[in-house]
């Protein structure tokens, strides 16, 4: 099971250990993050611009290692289908279908927003030092 390839060269093994990985790595980059923020906050002003783009990350953060688990749980059931097609081996059900595109169209949708609030704050911070 671990050694069938999913897509490319990626195998089920290789996705949860990418999972793993990506976990460890933003854990590093937001502790990274609020400590260079820490250092550059002067007032109550910054810290209220600050501290909601904080919480979205860490919002964002854990409700994309939640897709990719449910991600590889889908791929764990066709794999487990396809290698044992005589087991009766649990499918996606038309509500789980529905609340994983629902779950992923709204992690796209507060993507694009945490986006924009940044190029906003960015684009503030540079009209504000000029």
């Amino acid at each position: 099971m671990d050694d069938m390839k999913i897509f490319d060269d990626k195998s089920f093994q290789d996705l949860t250990r990418d999972i793993y990985q990506n976990a460890v790595n933003k854990k590093n980059q937001i502790e990274v993050l609020i400590r260079e923020m820490n250092k550059m906050i002067t007032s109550i002003d910054e810290v209220i611009i600050v501290a909601p783009i904080i919480k979205e990350y860490l919002e964002v953060a854990v409700k994309n290692d939640e897709h990719l688990v449910k991600l590889a749980n889908v791929l764990q059931r066709i794999i487990t289908k396809t290698s044992n097609p005589n087991e009766d081996a649990l499918g996606l059900s038309d509500s789980e279908k529905e609340e994983l595109m629902t779950s992923l169209h709204a992690t796209v949708n507060e993507l694009q927003k945490e986006n924009d609030n940044i190029s906003n704050l960015s684009n503030t911070k540079n009209a504000g030092s000029v």
